[in-house]
């Protein structure tokens, strides 16, 4: 097989594969991450992204604000690594985290309002 035009220097293991990503069903699919959930807003006033991390008790536990999705996601994540919070226990839920925040980001940019999925 050839490589494709964007593989350069890289080899292929013995075991590669390319594996086809299956349909995610957003009500079948879902499984909810038992660390936290994430509510997220845009402060148009400060041009900031709010990010407050919640308990399942409805608490507000901390809210993150920054200029950026990236900014915000490895602030999250270091401060919950160094806190020994595990808030994600998840990698599906860091990703949509990261995924909602550029969603934010974008908002915020273009002067639209931004809604969470």
């Amino acid at each position: 097989m050839k490589n494709p035009k964007w593989v350069k220097k890289q080899s292929r293991s013995k075991d590669f594969e390319v594996i086809k990503a299956d349909k995610y069903d957003d009500i079948r699919d879902f499984r909810i991450d038992s660390g936290c959930y994430v509510l997220i807003r845009v402060y148009k006033k400060t041009k900031e992204i709010g990010a407050a991390i919640c308990d399942y008790k409805h608490t507000i536990l901390k809210e993150f604000r920054g200029k950026r999705a990236q900014d915000l996601y490895t602030t999250i994540f270091d401060y919950s690594e160094n806190h020994k919070k595990r808030w994600f226990t998840k990698l599906d839920h860091a990703a949509y985290l990261g995924k909602e925040l550029k969603k934010a980001e974008i908002s915020l940019a273009m002067g639209t309002e931004y809604v969470q999925e």
